[in-house]
C-alpha cells in the first residue's frame, strides 16, 4: 500500500507560552490554551524544561493533545521563580524589575534532535532547586507535530553580545496535496541587543523565495521592519499581540513565501502567557 494522500492544508500556530506561567508566575491551563488553537504543526517559544528529568511544557502538550516532539533546542539555562502570593487579577506586577518569573543564569548552547531533547547541554546546573532560587532547567524553542515530517533541522543562529541566549531556528517539510512547504520557527533576540545581525543571518539560512516556505515565531519586532529584512516573505496575520491582556503591538509572526497559500489566519484570545498565538491554514497556490 502506497502513502496517504497529502492533505490539502495545514495549519500552524506560534505561540511563546512564557513557561506556563503569568507573570506572577502562576501555572495556566496551558494545554487548553494549545488544545484551542487546532493546529497540526506547533512551534513554541520559551517552552520550559525542568532539570530534574519531570515533564516540560512541550512534553506535557504532546501527551495530552497527541503531538510528537519533532525537535527542541534550548537556548538558555534558567531557573524559573516560584509562584508570588497574591489574589491580584493582573496579568502580573507593574513593569519593574519585580516582574521576573526567570533568571538566567548560564547558557545553554547544545542544540536537540528528533523526537525530543537530545545533544550537549553545557549548562551550568548545580544550586538553586525549588528552596533556593529557583527550579533550574531550560529556556526552550520547541517544534510539535501531529501530522508526517521530513528533513528535520536545527540550525543555529548565533548569540548575541548583549544577549544571554544562544538562538535557533527549528524547521521540518510538511506535505500538502501538490507538493511540500517547508516549516520554520524561531525566537529572535531584542532589537536592543542588536538582533539587526541576527536577521542577516536567518535570512541566509531560509531558504530561497521561489520554494514554498513558512517563517513563524516571536520576533521581538514590529512586522515592517521584519519584512524589510526578510525580504520577499510575506505576512499572513496583521494584528496585534503583545502584551495579550491589552495587545498594542505585533511581536509574533507567520510569513511565507509567494508560492504558500493563506486560507485562513487569526490571533488567538489571552490565554495566560504575555502573548498571544498566531495561527494559520496554509496551502499551496
Amino acid at each position: 500500500m502506497g502513502e496517504p494522500p497529502h492533505p490539502a492544508s495545514v495549519t500552524l500556530a506560534t505561540f511563546n507560552i512564557h513557561m506556563g506561567v503569568d507573570g506572577w508566575g502562576r501555572p495556566f491551563d496551558l494545554v487548553g490554551a494549545c488544545r484551542s488553537l487546532g493546529a497540526d504543526v506547533l512551534i513554541l517559544q520559551e517552552s520550559w524544561v525542568p532539570d530534574d528529568g519531570r515533564a516540560g511544557s512541550s512534553r506535557r502538550i504532546a501527551a495530552e493533545l497527541g503531538y510528537t516532539v519533532v525537535a527542541e533546542a534550548g537556548m538558555a539555562h534558567i531557573r524559573l521563580l516560584r509562584p508570588r502570593v497574591t489574589t491580584s487579577t493582573r496579568w502580573g506586577p507593574p513593569v519593574s524589575p519585580l516582574r521576573r518569573t526567570f533568571d538566567v543564569d548560564g547558557v545553554d548552547g547544545g542544540e536537540d534532535g528528533k523526537n525530543g531533547v537530545g545533544g550537549e547541554d553545557g549548562v551550568r546546573a548545580g544550586g538553586g532547586g525549588a528552596g533556593g532560587r529557583g527550579v533550574p532547567g531550560r529556556w526552550a524553542l520547541a517544534l510539535l507535530s501531529r501530522v508526517p515530517v521530513t528533513d528535520v533541522r536545527v540550525l543555529p543562529l548565533g548569540k548575541l553580545r548583549r544577549d544571554r541566549a544562544h538562538r535557533f531556528i527549528v524547521g521540518c517539510t510538511v506535505g500538502v496535496a501538490g507538493g511540500t512547504i517547508e516549516v520554520f520557527g524561531t525566537h529572535m533576540s531584542h532589537i536592543t541587543h542588536g538582533s539587526h545581525a541576527q536577521f542577516r543571518r536567518l535570512g541566509g539560512l531560509l531558504p530561497p523565495t521561489g520554494r514554498a516556505a513558512v517563517l513563524a515565531g516571536d520576533m521581538n519586532l514590529w512586522g515592517p521592519p521584519v519584512r524589510a529584512y526578510l525580504p520577499g516573505w510575506r505576512r499572513a496575520v496583521t494584528a496585534r499581540t503583545w502584551p495579550a491582556p491589552r495587545p498594542h503591538s505585533q511581536l509574533d509572526h507567520v510569513l511565507v513565501t509567494p508560492p504558500v497559500a493563506v486560507l485562513a489566519g487569526r490571533i488567538g484570545p489571552a490565554a495566560g502567557s504575555d502573548h498571544r498565538p498566531v495561527v494559520v491554514t496554509l496551502g499551496l497556490r
